[in-house]
Parts: C-alpha cells; structure tokens; sequence
C-alpha cells in the first residue's frame, strides 16, 4: 500500500504543477498581442493540459484505490469535495485552452493572476485536511 501512496502523491504533485503553470500561460496569452506568441502559447497550452489530464487521472485512480480505510473519516469527505473543485477547475481550464485557442478570450491578464490562485488555495486546504485530519 505504500508503494500506492507513493505513486498518489507523485501524481498529485505532478497534476498540481500542470494545474499552477496553465493559469500562467493564460495570463502571458491574454497580454500578448503578436499572432505568432500567440499561436506558441496555444500549442503550450494545449499540450499542458493533454499532459496534466493524464497525471490527474493517475492521481485519482491512485487516490481511490486508497480510498476505502479512510471513507467514513468527515475528513475525507472535505478533500474529495475539494478534489471535486479542482477537477471542475482542471475540467475549466480546458474551456479556457479551447477558448484561447479559437480566439475568443473574454478575459484579463488581471483575470488570469487571479484565477491562478484557485488552485493553490485548494490544495492548501487538502494538505492541511490530510495531515491535521481536524474531524
């Protein structure tokens, strides 16, 4: 079971790091104005998250085969409503990649930086939930 906590985690480091550098791509996207920047930061985008669905798969294949010993810890239903959120993120931000790739931003670089804090809040809150384990 270790050896599956180990790949849980890996992977869930893996899909945070896609999850934390899209929204920045998103932010240098909607500042530049150059069509060739442009048509770089969209293929980078759309590679990212091609790349980071597939760690985000693994991570949660990994975390629900850890799942069971842990499914009636109030805990634990805080994270997977947590992990919900950042799936709905993830699930987002390939809306966003689809958008910016067809040319339809609607949004601000102003937008983005914030945007971007979404997940690193998330994850903060699953990291304490994980290791305080408060209910």
């Amino acid at each position: 079971m270790l050896w599956v906590k180990a790949l849980h985690i890996i992977f869930v480091i893996s899909w945070m790091a896609g999850l934390l550098y899209l929204p920045r791509l998103f932010v240098n996207h909607a500042m530049s104005t150059d069509a060739a920047t442009q048509a770089q930061l969209a293929l980078m985008e759309r590679k990212l998250f091609r790349f980071t669905t597939l760690l985000g798969v693994l991570a949660l294949v990994f975390g629900l085969w850890l799942l069971r010993p842990w499914m009636t810890a109030g805990w634990m239903h805080a994270k997977l409503t947590l992990v919900m959120g950042l799936i709905g993120f993830h699930v987002y931000c390939g809306k966003l990649v689809r958008d910016f790739a067809a040319g339809r931003n609607q949004r601000s670089h102003r937008w983005y930086r914030l945007f971007n804090e979404i997940p690193t809040l998330i994850m903060m809150a699953i990291v304490i939930l994980v290791v305080v384990k408060p209910f």
